[in-house]
Formats: C-alpha cells, sequence, structure tokens
C-alpha cells in the first residue's frame, strides 16, 4: 500500500523544463523529504541520487581531479574508507566494482570502467522492488541507449560495448543494422527520438530528449497523486530543470564534443582496465 503525502505534494512548486527560476533545488529537496516521508520511502529517493556517487567513486578510483559532486549520497570520506577496505556501508555493486577495479579484473572486459560501472548500477536499480523506479530506469536506460547507438552510427563509432545491458532490447540495439532497430513496434518514442536525432543543435536536440522523459515521467504518475511516486518524478524533474539553469549553447556544444571523445577513446580501451 503506498503511503499518501497531501501537504508535500500541494506545497511543490509548479515546474516546467523552461522555467527560469526554482524556489527549491533537488538537494535541497532531498533533505525536506528525509524529514518529511517515510524512511523506507526515503531510501528510494536516495537511489535517485547514486549517479553522483557513481561518479565520484569512479574519480576517486581513478585518482582525477575533478571537484567532488555533494549531491551523492555518501561522503568523500566515506568512499575513500570503503575502496581502503570494503564494507557494508555502500551497496553491493559500489562494492563489486570496487573489487575487480583494484584487481584490474573487469566484470566486463570490453567496457570502459565508466560503461561497467554504470551497467552494474542498472543491474541494480532494475532489481529494486518497487514499480515506478524499476520501470524509469529501464526506460532511461533504453532511451540512452537509443541515444548511445544513433550517435555513434552519426559518426560512425562502434558501439556494441557502449550499450548497457543484456535483454532483448539491448542486444536488438547492438546488432541491428535497420534504422529503427527493429524496435518501433516496441518503443513506442521511436519515431520522436530518430526525429530529434537529425538535429544538428546539439541544445535543442538535448532539450528535447529531456522533454521525451519529462513526457514520460508525466504519464506514467498521472493517477498518482499524492504518493511517491510522484514525489520521486518531482524530483527527477528538479535535476532537469537544474541542469538546464546551468547550460548555455557553448557549454552545451562542449559536453556533445567530450562524449564523442569519450566514445572513441572507449572503444580504443584494451580487454582489460588500463593501467592506474
Amino acid at each position: 500500500m503506498k503511503r499518501n503525502y497531501y501537504c508535500l505534494v500541494a506545497g511543490l512548486q509548479d515546474i516546467t523544463l523552461d522555467i527560469h527560476k526554482l524556489s527549491m533545488g533537488q538537494t535541497d529537496f532531498r533533505k525536506e523529504l528525509q524529514n518529511e516521508v517515510h524512511p523506507q520511502d526515503y531510501q528510494l529517493a536516495q537511489i535517485l541520487f547514486l549517479p553522483f556517487d557513481n561518479k565520484n567513486l569512479l574519480n576517486l578510483l581513478s585518482k582525477s581531479e575533478e571537484v567532488f559532486d555533494t549531491r551523492g549520497n555518501f561522503e568523500r570520506e566515506i568512499l575513500e574508507a570503503n575502496i581502503k577496505e570494503i564494507t557494508s556501508e555502500l551497496p553491493e555493486y559500489m562494492n563489486r566494482f570496487i573489487l575487480s577495479f583494484k584487481d584490474n579484473e573487469p566484470v566486463y572486459p570490453n567496457m570502459s570502467p565508466e560503461n561497467e560501472l554504470t551497467t552494474l548500477f542498472y543491474d541494480y536499480a532494475l532489481s529494486v522492488n518497487h514499480g515506478f523506479l524499476r520501470e524509469w530506469y529501464r526506460f532511461n536506460r533504453d532511451l540512452n541507449n537509443l541515444l548511445t547507438a544513433l550517435v555513434c552510427r552519426r559518426y560512425d563509432i562502434p558501439y556494441e560495448y557502449q550499450v548497457i545491458g543484456w535483454d532483448d532490447i539491448s542486444e536488438t540495439i547492438r546488432k541491428s543494422h535497420a534504422r529503427d532497430f527493429g524496435l518501433t513496434a516496441e518503443i513506442p518514442y521511436m519515431d520522436d527520438l530518430l526525429n530529434i536525432a537529425k538535429d544538428d543543435d546539439v541544445q535543442q536536440r538535448e532539450k528535447a530528449i529531456d522533454q521525451l522523459r519529462w513526457n514520460y515521467l508525466d504519464d506514467v504518475t498521472f493517477f498518482e497523486y499524492f504518493t511517491i511516486d510522484k514525489i520521486l518524478a518531482f524530483t527527477l524533474k528538479l535535476g532537469m530543470v537544474e541542469r538546464w539553469l546551468t547550460l548555455d549553447i557553448d557549454h552545451g556544444n562542449k559536453l556533445f564534443e567530450e562524449l564523442l571523445q569519450d566514445l572513441k577513446s572507449s572503444y580504443e580501451l584494451p580487454e582489460t582496465f588500463t593501467e592506474k
């Protein structure tokens, strides 16, 4: 049985993807949730912030100089301590990645470390006993896989090991040479995505993709008036709005160039991690 949070939902800001100002950011909203929702529901919300933890963990393991992202669930000291000695404080998929990275024995040898950690994360997210989260991550994984494959096709970059997951749709994306990967009947947004991928304006293309995500969240929570699902969807939307409030055209183009470079360099990786 789902719990209802009438006051919390009633007080949420009415937001759109193009809104120019937020009354509360994603991180502050998470702090409010910690005080306002049942602990079991708060644990569900924490899952949405694990991608930031994944990024921080990978940066620490690879000794990157990137700034630590405070939007994650775990402080730097906790991640560093678990890198030195595994505990049960982190999710099991993170511990598995730490061990494989330190031993230079990747779970998925042909993948870049980032894609390997992402694969392990999605395996974890898709096993969560909560319908909204499972389906959100399935949707987002498929969308990201299709986008990656379309970009790689356009720039003649092999993408077999860029695709995340091992289910039928993921395998079809890897192997199909059809324009729509033979998935139009299974992916309701496939035609929209193919049209979006043609746009040479990087920022407009990315905004249209986020609008697909936004529309999906609206659709699946249409009848979830005051439940945790409505709150989780709002949390995800906050993240999208925050991202666009910090982006400009030049930055968007830079991010796309970095994406292409990452795709090319990860294809050139050997079958084991590069030496640390």
